[in-house]
C-alpha cells in the first residue's frame, strides 16, 4: 500500500515561499494525521523543526525524497474542512500566509510553545463515583455504618448522585481523603479526572423574557427574520438612529435562529461594550450565550471555544475575533455598529471581520445583518442599488425625542477672554445638570493632558527619537510619552536647548479632567481612556461605578461614544469636534459625522430628554451641521458625491502597498520599483497608482513607512498580480531590509 502525502501550509514559510508543502506520512501517524490536525516538521535545509497543519491527504506527490512528518500534535483535527477553506480564502483575500490565517481562527490557547506543551493546559477536576450498583452500595454501606461510619456517609452521598467533585464530596460529608481512599482500595469507588470549562462572569439566573417590539420594531424583524429563514445567503442593513432598539430586534432576530435549532454571531466594536451585551443576551440566553474577546484569559478564551465548537453554547458575543467562532448549524452573523474601523486588524492576517462574515455566511447559506445609526458609506451604497436589503428605524424606542445640539463657536470664546477646553455655554450646562443630579458625559479623542509641549522662545519641541510625533505630556506623573513606540522622558524644569519657559500646547482627557476639578472642585469626576482601563475588565468597573454611584461627569476618549446606555445621562459635550476632520484621508468627513453622531446619541436615553454641545472651530462645517442635525441622509449624499469624484469606494477599490525599513532611501527605491512593476503589467489600464507617500507618521520605531494606493476593481486578477509582485520582492536581496506588504483599503 503506497504511503500516504500530507499537503502541509508550515508556519515558518514566510509570504513570498508560502505553499502547501508535501511530506510523508509515517506508517505509525496514520489515522492521526488528518486534514485539519497540527504536526511538527523538518523545513529547510537545515530540517528546523517546525509547526504545521495539514491541509489535504494525497495518494502520491510530484516531488522525490520526501521528508516524513516527526509529529502529530492534536489527538483529534482542530479545523474542519469549512475552516480550512476560509484559511485558503484568507491567504488570497488578506495577503498573508496560511498559517497565519490559521493563527487568526484558532484561541491562543490552543497554541503550543517550544517544548511541544500546550499553552494553556486543560482544566479538570477529580470526580468520585461508585464502582458497582447503587442497590449493592446501599447494602454495604449498611453494613459499615457502625464500624466505619465515615465511609458509610461517602457510600451514601455516592448513592445519591451519579457523581461528585472529591472535594465537594469530602466536604459534605466530613469524611477525610484516607476514608476515600479505603473504598477505592475495595474497588468501591472509583476517581477520574473531568475537564471543566473557565467561563467569564456572566448572568446565570432565572432568563427573562424578550423585550416587547413595538410596531417599527416589529415590522424590520419580521422582514429580516423572513431572508434569515429562507435557507438563501444574502446581506441586509438594518439603519437604525441612536435609542432606537436595534438591541432588541438582535435579540429577537436570535431567539428565532435558536428555535430553528441554528445558532448566531453577534460581533460588537469594542471590549468596553461586551460586558452591557453579554449581561442583557445571557439575560435572556442564559447558558447557551458564549463571549469571546482579547480580555478574557487564554484559559477562558479556549474553553469558550470547546463549548461553542461541541455546540454547548449557540450565541456568540464579541469583537472582531468572534467572527471566526466554531459555530454548530451557523443560521445568522450580526455585526453592531459595522462601520467600525475596530473590525479591521492591525496587523497579519489584515482581516475585516464585515469580509470574513460575507465568506462564511456564503457558505452556510445564512444571513449577514449590519446595523448602525451611521451606517458605512459602502454598505448604504450597496443596500441603495439593490445588495444589501434595506430596513430602517427612523425613531428612539417608546417615541422618545432625540437629543437637541447646539453648536458651540470657540473662537468666540476666545475673543471673550475664555482660552479653556470648556466654553461658557457648556459650563452653564454642566451646573444645570449637577443641580438636577443628572449625568453628564464629555468626549475627547486625545487622552493625556497637552498633545506638545514648546519653549516659547526658542521653539525647540519634544519629539520622540525613534518615531517622527511630538511626545504627549501625561500631567499626573510629569512625563513626555510617545502613543505609538511607548518611549518615555522627565520633563524639564526648562527648556533644554536655550533654558527658556515652556509652554502647553493641546489638550487631552487629562487637561480636561484638572479643568473639570478646577470648575467643579466638590463634584466627583470619572476619566475613561486607555490610561484608566489597561487592566483587563477595568473598564466594565469605570461604567459600572458610573452608574451605580450616579457620578456627575465622566470624560472618556472614543471608549464613551457609542453603544452605552446609561438612563441618567442626559448632556454630552464635544470638546473638540475638529480634531478628526483634517486627518488627510477620504474617510475623514465620515469618521467625524459617526463619532458626533453616536456620542450626541448617548443623551436623553431614558424618560428625560437629552442636550448635546458640540464644540468646534468651524461651526458653518458641513459635516458638523449634519451630525448635529442627526441627518445621516444628507451626511450620506453629500459624501457619496464626494467619493464619486475622488473615484474611491463605493465607486473603486482601494489596495494599498505598504513598504517599511530603517534605511529611508531603500524604502522609497522599493515603492518606486514596485509601481513602475505594476505600471508595466499587463493590467495596467484597469489601475490608478498614487504614491508613494509617507504615512500620516512616517517613523515609526525606527522604522520608515511609505506606501502605494492602487485605486481599481479588486478582480481576483488584481490580487493575483499584487500577490506576484509581493513574492517577488521579498526575495529580492536589494531590497534586504525592506518589509512590503498589502491590506485591502487601510484605515490609516
Amino acid at each position: 500500500m503506497p504511503q500516504q502525502i500530507a499537503k502541509i501550509a508550515v508556519s515558518a514559510a514566510t509570504y513570498w515561499i508560502d505553499r502547501p508543502y508535501d511530506y510523508l506520512v509515517p506508517e505509525e501517524l496514520e489515522g492521526k494525521a488528518l486534514p485539519g490536525a497540527r504536526v511538527y516538521v523538518p523545513f529547510a535545509r537545515g530540517n528546523r523543526r517546525s509547526e504545521g497543519v495539514i491541509l489535504a491527504l494525497s495518494p502520491r506527490s510530484e516531488y522525490e525524497n520526501l521528508k516524513s512528518i516527526l509529529a502529530v500534535l492534536d489527538d483529534s483535527p482542530v479545523l474542519s474542512q469549512e475552516q480550512l477553506k476560509l484559511a485558503l480564502f484568507m491567504r488570497d483575500r488578506f495577503f498573508c500566509t496560511v498559517y497565519d490565517a490559521v493563527k487568526a481562527i484558532l484561541p491562543a490557547g490552543l497554541w503550543f510553545a517550544g517544548d511541544g506543551k500546550r499553552r494553556v493546559n486543560d482544566k479538570t477536576v477529580e470526580m468520585a463515583r461508585l464502582a458497582l450498583p447503587g442497590e449493592d452500595a446501599a447494602a454495604i454501606a449498611d453494613s459499615k455504618r457502625r464500624r466505619s461510619p465515615m465511609q458509610a456517609a461517602l457510600l451514601d452521598m455516592l448513592c445519591s448522585f451519579q457523581a461528585l467533585p472529591t472535594a465537594d464530596l469530602l466536604r459534605h460529608t466530613g469524611a477525610s481523603r484516607q476514608s476515600l481512599k479505603a473504598l477505592c482500595g475495595q474497588n468501591l469507588v472509583e476517581l477520574y479526572q473531568r475537564e471543566v470549562f473557565r467561563r467569564p462572569a456572566i448572568h446565570l439566573g432565572e432568563t427573562e423574557p424578550l423585550p416587547v417590539l413595538s410596531p417599527e420594531q416589529q415590522k424590520a424583524y419580521e422582514g429580516i427574520a423572513e431572508l434569515a429563514a429562507s435557507g438563501k445567503a444574502g446581506a441586509a442593513l438594518l439603519f437604525g438612529v441612536t435609542g432606537s432598539g436595534k438591541t432588541s430586534v438582535y435579540m429577537h432576530l436570535i431567539r428565532a435562529q435558536l428555535d430553528r435549532g441554528r445558532s448566531a454571531i453577534l460581533l460588537v466594536p469594542e471590549i468596553a461594550l461586551t460586558p452591557q451585551m453579554i449581561q442583557t443576551f445571557s439575560a435572556r440566553f442564559g447558558d447557551q450565550v458564549a463571549v469571546m474577546h482579547s480580555s478574557l484569559s487564554p484559559g477562558e478564551r479556549t474553553d469558550e471555544w470547546k463549548r461553542i465548537k461541541s455546540g454547548k453554547a449557540r450565541v456568540v458575543i464579541g469583537t472582531r475575533s468572534a467572527v471566526f467562532a466554531p459555530v454548530v448549524d451557523l443560521g445568522l452573523i450580526i455585526i453592531d455598529e459595522e462601520q467600525e474601523e475596530t473590525y479591521k486588524s492591525e496587523n497579519s492576517p489584515r482581516y475585516s471581520a464585515r469580509d470574513v462574515a460575507k465568506y462564511r455566511c456564503a457558505k452556510a447559506n445564512c444571513l449577514l445583518l449590519l446595523g448602525s445609526a451611521t451606517p458605512d458609506i459602502v454598505s448604504r451604497y450597496n443596500a441603495q442599488t439593490g445588495r444589501y436589503a434595506y430596513f430602517s428605524l427612523p425613531s428612539r424606542y417608546s417615541d422618545a425625542g432625540l437629543p437637541t445640539v447646539r453648536i458651540v463657536d470657540m473662537k468666540k470664546e476666545l475673543r471673550q477672554g475664555n482660552g479653556g477646553n470648556i466654553s461658557a455655554p457648556l459650563r452653564q450646562e454642566l451646573e444645570t445638570n449637577i443641580g438636577r443630579g443628572e449625568q453628564s458625559i464629555l468626549f475627547l479623542n486625545r487622552r493625556g493632558a497637552h498633545k506638545l509641549v514648546s519653549c516659547g522662545e526658542c521653539g525647540y519641541t519634544y519629539r520622540c527619537p525613534r518615531c517622527s510625533v511630538s511626545l504627549t505630556y501625561h500631567s499626573f506623573n510629569r512625563r513626555l510619552m510617545c502613543h505609538y513606540c511607548g518611549y518615555s522622558r522627565r520633563l524639564d524644569d526648562q527648556c533644554p536647548d536655550c533654558g527658556g519657559l515652556l509652554k502647553f500646547i493641546g489638550a487631552g482627557t487629562q487637561l480636561v479632567e484638572e479643568e473639570l476639578k478646577e470648575l467643579f472642585p466638590d463634584t466627583p469626576i470619572l476619566r475613561v481612556d486607555t490610561d484608566t482601563v489597561t487592566p483587563a475588565g477595568s473598564h466594565e468597573l469605570l461604567f459600572r461605578q458610573f452608574r451605580e454611584e450616579n457620578i456627575p461627569i465622566m470624560v472618556g476618549t472614543q471608549m464613551v461614544t457609542k453603544g452605552l446606555n446609561f438612563e441618567n445621562v442626559t448632556l454630552v459635550g464635544v470638546i473638540s469636534a475638529d480634531q478628526s476632520l483634517y486627518a488627510g484621508d477620504y474617510r475623514a468627513g465620515e469618521r467625524t459625522f459617526s463619532l458626533l453622531t453616536q456620542v450626541v446619541g448617548r443623551s436623553g436615553r431614558g424618560d428625560k430628554p437629552g442636550r448635546a454641545l458640540i464644540q468646534t472651530f468651524t461651526p458653518d462645517n458641513e459635516t458638523i451641521r449634519q451630525a448635529a442635525r442627526q441627518d445621516y441622509e444628507d451626511f450620506y449624499r453629500s459624501e457619496l458625491e464626494l467619493r464619486r469624484l475622488q473615484g474611491t469606494p463605493p465607486f473603486r477599490d482601494i489596495l494599498a502597498v505598504t513598504a517599511s525599513g530603517q534605511d529611508e532611501d531603500n524604502v522609497l527605491r522599493a515603492c518606486r520599483q514596485f509601481k513602475r512593476r505594476l505600471e508595466q503589467s499587463t493590467l495596467r489600464r484597469e489601475l490608478t497608482v498614487l504614491g508613494p507617500t509617507p504615512l500620516p507618521v512616517v517613523k515609526v520605531n525606527n522604522r520608515y513607512r511609505y506606501r502605494i494606493n492602487i485605486s481599481c476593481t479588486a478582480t481576483g486578477e488584481i490580487r493575483s498580480l499584487i500577490g506576484a509582485l509581493l513574492v517577488e520582492f521579498g526575495g529580492d536581496k536589494s531590497f534586504r531590509g525592506v518589509s512590503l506588504f498589502a491590506d485591502n483599503d487601510p484605515w490609516d
